[in-house]
């Protein structure tokens, strides 16, 4: 094989073209490319699941709500009230995990 390179970079040689080898390709790189061309398993739906929250507070107590959508457009709402004083950051955060364990409980993969 090394014989072959040899005699294809002399024969190359007379027109100024050079043989440069490739380089390695990244693990990385392969692995999302190979996942980018295969299918997905059967039963499987590839339109995302939606979480939004909204919260508010103000000085009667505070609250939020969860809207997970999923991907045939069936809403899944729970609504919140808080029993300790919050700030808008803060409900927004106890909303942010009262989504995410309900995705949980909903068995949402994606």
């Amino acid at each position: 094989l090394a014989g072959r390179m040899v005699a294809w970079a002399v024969e190359l040689s007379e027109y100024d073209i050079t043989f440069v080898p490739r380089g390695n390709i990244k693990s990385q790189i392969l692995a999302d490319f190979i996942l980018e061309l295969s299918s997905p398993p059967e039963g499987t739906s590839l339109q995302p699941w939606t979480l939004s929250v909204d919260r508010a507070s103000n000085l009667r107590g505070s609250g939020a709500g969860v809207v997970l959508e999923e991907p045939d457009d069936v809403l899944v709402e729970q609504s919140l009230h808080f029993t300790f004083k919050a700030s808008k950051n803060q409900s927004e955060y106890e909303a942010l995990i009262a989504g995410m364990k309900l995705a949980r409980e909903m068995e949402v993969k994606d």
